[in-house]
């Protein structure tokens, strides 16, 4: 399966992906199991996250300005430790 990609965006590669227009998603803080079915790519606007992989691969973690790539096929949980905000689209 393929790897969680985080990456620190430029301001024009989060315009050429058009970011701004994608839609939002909010979660409280909370933990909560999760599968993505299509890739997704997003764009937190605020929070803090961990989400550990069920194949038993690394936790990783990602906050506000980072642009976070999901791959599909992947089920995992998420540990929101600070409120979550984000852009996102599916793939």
């Amino acid at each position: 399966m393929s790897k969680i990609i985080v990456e620190k965006p430029t301001p024009e590669k989060l315009a050429s992906l058009g970011v701004a227009r994608w839609p939002t998603w909010s979660k409280e803080a909370s933990q909560f199991p999760w599968s993505f079915s299509t890739q997704e790519i997003a764009y937190i606007l605020e929070g803090e996250v961990t989400i550990t992989p069920n194949d038993g691969s690394g936790a990783v973690s990602f906050q506000a300005g980072d642009l976070v790539t999901f791959p599909a096929g992947l089920s995992c949980t998420w540990h929101v430790k600070k409120a979550l905000s984000k852009h996102y689209q599916l793939g």
